[in-house]
C-alpha cells in the first residue's frame, strides 16, 4: 500500500512539473512577444530550475543570451552572457542532438564569442560554426535563423583577406567553399523561411550592394522599412535601412 501510494505521489508530481514548465515557457513566449526579452530569460531560466533538461527552456536561455549579450555596450557584459550562451548550447546539443534549434544555439555561441576575440580566435570558430549550422540544416532545411547564419558565415569568409584564408587551410586543412552569391542565397531562403525576420532584410540589402545589385537591394529595403517591428532590435534595422536606401536613391 505504502509503494502504491509512493508512486501515485511520484507521478502527480512528475505532471504538476510539467504544467509548471509548461505554464513558465508560455509566461516566457508572452514576453518575448511583448519584446520584454530579460523578463523571458528570466521565465526560461525559471522553467530550468523546475526542469533542468526542458529542450525549449534550454534553447531559448541560450539564444537570448546570445541576443541580450550583443546588445551590451560593456565588454564584461557581454562576455558572460555570450559565456552563459554557450553553456547553455552545449548542454542542449548534446541531450538534443537531432534538434535543429539545438545545433543552431550552438552555432550562435560559438559565433558571438568568437566576435569578441582577434582574428586568430575568430577563424579557429569558423569550422564549428559551419559544423551546427550543417547539422540544423540537414534536420530541418528551412530553418530561418540557421539559413540566415549559414548567408553570414558564407558573406565573413569570402571577405577574409588572402592571409586570413592561408590561415584558414593551415588550421583545418582546408575549409568549405564560400561567396558572396552563395551567402545572398542563403539570405533569400531565410527570408523566405520567415517573412517577418528584419535583420535577414537588412543583411540581403547589404550583400546584395556589396555584389553591385543596388537595384535588388532597393527592392528589399522598400520591404524592410515596411514591415513592423517585431523584436526590440527591428526598429533599429528598421532606421539602418532607411538610410541605406536614402544612400542608394
Amino acid at each position: 500500500m505504502k509503494t502504491l501510494l509512493f508512486l501515485l505521489s511520484f507521478i502527480l508530481s512528475i505532471a504538476v512539473s510539467a504544467q509548471d514548465v509548461t505554464y513558465l515557457v508560455k509566461e516566457a513566449e508572452q514576453f518575448e512577444k511583448e519584446k520584454k526579452d530579460d523578463d523571458a530569460l528570466k521565465k526560461y531560466q525559471e522553467a530550468l530550475q523546475v526542469s533542468p533538461s526542458d529542450e525549449r527552456a534550454l534553447f531559448k536561455c541560450s539564444e537570448l543570451s546570445s541576443i541580450i549579450g550583443n546588445r551590451q555596450t560593456d565588454k564584461k557584459l557581454k562576455a558572460d552572457y555570450f559565456s552563459a550562451a554557450l553553456t547553455y548550447a552545449e548542454t542542449v546539443v548534446k541531450q538534443y542532438p537531432d534538434s535543429a534549434n539545438s545545433n543552431y544555439a550552438m552555432a550562435l555561441a560559438l559565433d558571438k564569442i568568437s566576435s569578441m576575440g582577434g582574428t586568430k580566435e575568430k577563424l579557429q570558430k569558423l569550422g564549428d560554426v559551419h559544423k551546427y549550422l550543417e547539422a540544423a540544416l540537414a534536420i530541418k532545411p528551412n530553418h530561418a535563423r540557421s539559413l540566415y547564419l549559414m548567408g553570414k558565415w558564407n558573406e565573413d569568409v569570402s571577405g577574409l583577406n588572402a592571409a586570413e584564408k592561408a590561415a584558414l587551410k593551415t588550421i583545418f586543412g582546408g575549409m568549405p567553399s564560400a561567396s558572396l552569391p552563395a551567402a545572398i542565397d542563403y539570405f533569400e531562403r531565410a527570408r523566405k523561411a520567415d517573412p517577418n525576420y528584419l535583420l535577414c532584410y537588412l543583411e540581403l540589402a547589404k550583400a546584395y550592394k556589396k555584389n553591385h545589385q543596388s537595384d535588388k537591394a532597393i527592392e528589399i529595403l522598400n520591404r524592410l522599412i515596411k514591415l513592423p517591428p517585431k523584436t526590440i532590435d527591428d526598429n533599429g534595422y528598421k532606421a539602418e535601412g532607411k538610410l541605406l536606401l536614402e544612400s542608394l536613391l
